[in-house]
């Protein structure tokens, strides 16, 4: 039996969401989740994914716990580990990384074999990466992975996939158009403007419906100074 591993992983990757409801930062969370689901009334939105501008802006994070938030709201959740060279979410979660997306991608294993409920957390199920292949973006665009899309769209809500950043490689670009919408990370204090800019011109290139940006890791001086969503965590991978 896979065991959540809560405390062991709060340290670095917290699930604040479900470990701490009321914490300024499982509010904005949810406030994200809310947002999202009023982003577009006249048009179908039921893939989601989330990129950052770079390595440690806290994608996976947000990505996870607005995962939870969607799960707690009662509708079922399926958060799929599109980063296929640097898997994080069986981290965060405690469940095995493989066989993983890109067992499934690579015909190994079908896909009840790579989804993992999250007992602690009712209507959530992840699918972790898998083991790094030598190919990701082939495999993201491949017609497995649409075909992975289209029969999770038939089971789940919500599917949210956690992606690579969208300026040290083409996996985000790739995957940009095979979904609804993407939301963009940006981290605080540690993003130029020039550098966001660019990303986001990145997306656009990519055909990519950009849905938001979520401003992650806004210290508690800056909140009056920014109308954003913002998430605090400790998240550098």
């Amino acid at each position: 039996m896979r065991r959540f591993k809560q405390n062991q992983q709060s340290e670095e990757r917290p699930l604040i969401v479900h470990g701490d409801p009321k914490a300024v930062g499982s509010e904005a969370l949810r406030t994200l989740r809310t947002n999202l689901q009023f982003t577009s009334p006249d048009q179908e939105l039921k893939t989601i994914l989330l990129t950052s501008v770079g390595p440690g802006d806290g994608k996976s994070t947000v990505s996870s716990n607005l995962a939870v938030a969607w799960a707690q709201s009662g509708q079922r959740v399926a958060l799929i580990g599109c980063d296929l060279r640097k898997p994080v979410l069986h981290k965060i979660f405690s469940i095995a990384n493989a066989p993983g997306l890109t067992g499934l991608l690579t015909g190994k294993a079908e896909l009840d074999d790579v989804v993992v409920p999250i007992k602690q957390i009712p209507n959530l199920d992840v699918i972790p990466s898998g083991p790094v292949p030598p190919n990701p973006a082939e495999l993201l665009q491949s017609k497995a992975m649409a075909a992975c899309l289209e029969e999770l769209r038939e089971r789940y809500d919500i599917i949210l996939c956690d992606g690579t950043p969208v300026i040290a490689v083409t996996d985000a670009a790739v995957m940009a158009n095979q979904v609804d919408g993407t939301v963009l990370v940006i981290s605080a204090h540690q993003v130029p403007r020039d550098v966001a800019l660019h990303a986001k011109t990145l997306l656009d290139q990519a055909n990519a419906r950009l849905l938001g940006v979520v401003l992650n890791r806004v210290r508690p001086q800056d909140r009056k100074n920014y109308h954003y969503y913002y998430y605090d965590d400790a998240e550098r991978a």
